[in-house]
Parts: structure tokens; sequence; C-alpha cells
């Protein structure tokens, strides 16, 4: 039986383990955490989400677990309305869907479809790769070598596969000029109640707070503010001066939010980048998702791309016929890419102005961008709106 190894369990390392262990490989996944991941923002259900999701067989169980939408809502320092965008705006096709969920309940429903046919391994990664005539030689960092026919890097835009097969991280990482800090916080009596908005509130300096729908009694919190570079991602007190100095003087909820940060157990924080590799296969190591094609939160697309990655390259591998003709993984591996970069181009190219609308430098850029806002729900903009967005691959407000 060939074997494969997934390092990654997130949504695009489950998603390919569980369309090949049912295809009958013997599928092992690391992943470096030391339980399924949580935390995470919403993800919506739209296009490619939820035809793979479907083909799975898992769509009614992630219906089940959909947030109460309303849509999104901008808003100044004092809570005051600028503009608003609810789920019905572009037919459903416009910044918030009716159909989200948190991005750790559709990882949840695909690992525990993904156990009955995977071996996981938590707690683990890879630190070396070696060809062997007859496959990949992984030396674990905890459990022993082994040797596998396949090696599939999902490991998200910091890989380690990457780094280890294809180069380091600084040739492939393309930074869009922002950071994003993100964590859940449970809510007090005294929370002022989200009512199912996603609210954003932007400040001078291109930086915005944002507050979503969780599960009950929660809420997804996001920080988002100008920076080419960080501090070490194990240094969270470091991570939690930094935005105390950055937010120091913006309103609305943020002094809340900031102290609601330092309880958070899922507070993570990373830049905005993009990661552009020339080819996502080299021998029997492939890469899949983040880790190949980063596109950004910016693009709205992430989830939809690994799904459908991990469809692609699951489809591959059985049209070659690579389980019993494994002489076949590169055309496979080909015809994977050549399936996925027509979508990975047009997610890469992001929506004109999408980083400014995201987080405007000046007060008159915050009122020109909910401006705009209002106006391009109004017809025919409305319609006109729609295919310009259509053309970039993205949602009508991605």
């Amino acid at each position: 039986m060939p074997r494969v190894l997934v390092v990654g369990g997130g949504i695009a390392g489950d998603t390919v383990a569980l369309m090949l262990g049912r295809a009958g490989w013997e599928v092992t996944v690391a992943e470096i955490a030391p339980a399924l991941r949580g935390g995470g923002q919403a993800v919506d259900l739209r296009g490619d989400c939820r035809e793979v999701v479907a083909r799975l067989g898992l769509l009614d169980e992630v219906l089940g677990s959909l947030l109460d939408q309303r849509g999104a809502a901008w808003v100044d320092s004092s809570g005051r309305r600028l503009a608003a965008m609810p789920v019905e705006a572009f037919d459903g096709n416009g910044y918030v869907s009716k159909e989200e969920l948190l991005r750790s309940d559709l990882a949840r429903v695909l690992h525990e479809a993904a156990g009955a046919h995977v071996t996981h391994l938590f707690g683990e990664t890879v630190e070396a790769l070696e060809d062997v005539p007859n496959g990949v030689s992984v030396r674990f960092r905890h459990a022993p070598p082994a040797e596998f026919d396949l090696v599939i890097g999902a490991d998200g835009a910091h890989s380690r596969v990457r780094r280890l097969r294809f180069g380091p991280e600084e040739v492939f990482r393309r930074p869009l000029g922002l950071a994003h800090a993100w964590f859940t916080m449970d809510e007090t009596p005294a929370t002022p109640s989200v009512d199912g908005w996603f609210i954003t509130h932007n400040a001078p300096g291109s930086r915005s707070v944002e507050a979503r729908p969780g599960h009950p009694g929660q809420q997804e919190i996001g920080f988002t503010f100008a920076a080419s570079g960080l501090p070490p991602r194990h240094d969270r007190e470091a991570q939690f001066a930094l935005l105390d100095r950055v937010f120091a003087d913006v309103g609305w909820r943020t002094r809340e939010l900031l102290a609601a940060a330092r309880h958070a157990p899922d507070f993570a924080l990373d830049t905005f980048d993009q990661i552009q590799v020339p080819s996502w296969s080299d021998g029997r190591v492939v890469l899949l998702g983040d880790s190949a094609w980063c596109a950004s939160p910016l693009s709205g697309l992430g989830t939809a791309l690994a799904l459908r990655g991990a469809a692609e390259l699951a489809d591959a591998l059985a049209a070659a016929d690579a389980l019993r003709l494994p002489h076949r993984l590169s055309d496979a591996l080909t015809a994977y890419e050549a399936a996925m970069r027509p979508r990975v181009d047009d997610a890469q190219r992001l929506f004109p102005g999408r980083v400014r609308q995201a987080a405007p430098r000046t007060e008159l850029g915050i009122h020109v961008v909910a401006w705009l806002i209002r106006c391009i729900q109004r017809p025919p903009l409305a319609k006109t709106f729609s295919r310009l967005a259509a053309g970039h691959g993205q949602s009508a407000a991605a």
C-alpha cells in the first residue's frame, strides 16, 4: 500500500489526507501543534468551499455549525455606524455570507472525518527530507525515521517542508505591508453585543479593530496595522506590548479588546503576506495550500483554495493511477499544478485598493472607504462592482 506523509493538519492537510485515505493510501499526518488547532476567524461556504465539502459528504454537518451572521458594519470611535453591508448585498456575495462558520469548526469536522482513514501524529514535524530510490526518507522531530512514497507540505505560509526542500521563506514571501492579530474573547455581562454583525473600527495610521460573532458567549477579535516585521512568535509579551503601543490612542472598544488579548488561549499574530513558489513539486515532495500559494486573508479565498487544492491533488493522483503506477506520479503533480495555477493567480491579484480599503491611512481615507461601501451597493454600481470582483476571483467586497 503506497504511503503518504502530510505535514500540517489544517484545512488543506486534513482534506487531502481524508481523500487519499478513502482512496486506499496509507496516510500519516504530522501536526506540530499538540492537539487540533483552535482559533481562526470565520470562513464561508460559497463556491469551492461548499462544492468540496458536499463532495466529501460533510455538508449537513458543516451547515449545523453556521454562525448567526447579519452583515458587516464600519463604525467611528464612538461606535456610530458609518457604513454597513448586510449579508443580502450582492445577492449574498458581499463582505459577509449567510453561510459562515468558524475555521476551527470546519477543521474539526474534517479532522473527525479523516480519523478513520488517517494516522495523526500531534506535536510532530519533519527535520529532514532525503530522496531514496523508491521514495522520501523522513527524519521526524520525535518519531522514528520512516520512508514515504509522497510527502505533502501543507504546513502553512511558514512551511518547514518548503524551507527544507525549496529554499528559505524570504525567497517566496511577498509582504503586503500589514499585520493582523486575532483571538477569541469570552463575553461577560458588560461586553457590548455585536448582534450578528462583523464590526470594524478604522483609525488613522492604517489601523483597524474588529469584532465579529463567534460561538454563543464569544466574539472573534482582530487587530490590523501597518508592519513589515514582528517580534518573535514565541515572545508573547513583546507581541502584546507592540499592540499596546500601536493602538494606544485608538477609541471604540480598543482598550477592552487589548486587555482580552492577554487571556486568549488562541491568540495569534502574523503579517499579511503572499507566497509565490515557481513550482509546487520537487520529485516526490509537493506543496499544498498556504505553503504553496498563500494569497493572504485579504483575498477572502484562503479556505476555498485549500479545499479545492486538496481535491485537485487527490484527483490528479487518482487520474494518473499513481496508486498502482508510481512512475506516473510526476504526471499527476504536473496536472495538479496546471489545474490550480489559474485559480491561485486570480486570488493573488487582489482587487485594486484592497490593502488600503482594509486599513486606510488617513481620516479622510476612512470616510472615503465608508462612502464607497455605501455607494457600491446602489444600482447600477452594484452590478458593475460584482462583475469587476468576479474578474479578480473574489467576492464583491473581498
